[in-house]
Parts: C-alpha cells; structure tokens; sequence
C-alpha cells in the first residue's frame, strides 16, 4: 500500500478522493454517535459539507468518459446533490425517519458503492490499495 499514485494525482482527485474518505469516516462516525445533540449536528454540518465537496470535485474528473467527458458516476453526482438538501431541511423540520433514511442512502450510494468502483484495476484508489497492476 502506498499513498503515492494518488498524493502525484492532479488537485481536483486528490480533493475528491480525502474528502470522500473524510466523510466516509464522519458519516461511521455519525451512524453510531447519540442523535440530535449539537455534536451530532455540527458534524452533520461537516458531513454535509464533505459530500457536496466530493460530487462538486468530481465535475472536473473525466478519467471515465461514456457521454463526452462525463461518465454514468456523475449522474450520482447529480443525484447527491438533488437529495443532499433535502435530507438536511428533513432534518431542520424534525423529520427524523425522511432525514435519517436519506442520509443512509446518500453514505451508502455517494460514499460505499461509488467508492467500491475506485478499486477496480486501472483507478488510482486500486494502485493506492494493491499497488500497480498494469504495464505502465
């Protein structure tokens, strides 16, 4: 394991790729902490925070290209940032099941299953993790 591949990857990957590991570590920490207390909203704050960092950043990534330079990944960006508001004003209007429900699927779609596919061979988490795989 080395953290090289991804420490020489440009900025916008490096900022995707802390933040989302970031709020992949909060977002843990959040599931088990106590609910509805100031520290729960403060990193709530951070989380979200964190999350738009991560679907924001990756507009600038094009190393998938399937429609011209975006890929079917941005599309959960979209989709992040369509739902992110709405979990965050469920929460401001005490809804606690609609905001609870929605940011367990935004961890487990934006952060769990997309950060899945960055350990494929050829993505750089995959040569951060098993190191280089390809000829290169």
């Amino acid at each position: 394991m080395s953290l090289e591949p991804l420490l020489s990857a440009p900025p916008v990957i490096q900022l995707h790729a802390f933040a989302a590991i970031a709020a992949f570590g909060l977002g843990l920490v959040q599931f088990v902490a106590p609910k509805g207390t100031l520290p729960h909203r403060a990193t709530g704050w951070l989380w979200v925070v964190l999350i738009a960092t991560v679907a924001v950043s990756s507009f600038w990534i094009h190393t998938i290209r399937t429609f011209g330079d975006f890929s079917v990944i941005h599309l959960l960006s979209i989709l992040t940032l369509v739902v992110l508001p709405g979990t965050v004003l469920a929460a401001h209007r005490h809804q606690v099941p609609k905001h609870a429900s929605g940011m367990k699927k935004l961890f487990i779609g934006a952060l769990v299953i997309a950060g899945i596919f960055t350990f494929l061979p050829g993505r750089i988490m995959h040569e951060v993790v098993f190191g280089q795989t390809d000829s290169r």
